[in-house]
């Protein structure tokens, strides 16, 4: 568990990221679907837009108190790195569109 205020904060953004990844996936199996853009649907993209920026925070704050305060719980790490991949991904989508 972490020791500091925002390794705290890093760990419960990254619990309401997997959260928001959950109720997207429900969402989806109970018969929601996209369009032709992201927002054809506002359920599915605000859902999923929730999550990233949560996951993107969370990885933020994990990394703050890394640096800042010498945090060592693994949970910590582990939002970073989860964090860390939403970004990669959401880069990946923003600058190379298919």
């Amino acid at each position: 568990m972490p020791h500091t205020h925002l390794g705290r904060i890093s760990c419960r953004l990254g619990i309401l990221s997997l959260t928001f990844f959950a109720a997207f996936f429900a969402l989806v199996a109970a018969g929601q679907r996209g369009g032709d853009t992201f927002f054809s649907n506002p359920w599915l993209a605000s859902t999923m837009l929730a999550a990233g920026a949560s996951a993107i925070a969370a990885a933020a704050a994990g990394l703050a108190a890394v640096i800042r305060q010498s945090e060592r719980a693994l949970s910590v790490v582990a939002t970073i790195a989860f964090g860390a991949v939403v970004l990669a991904f959401a880069l990946g989508e923003i600058l190379f569109p298919h």
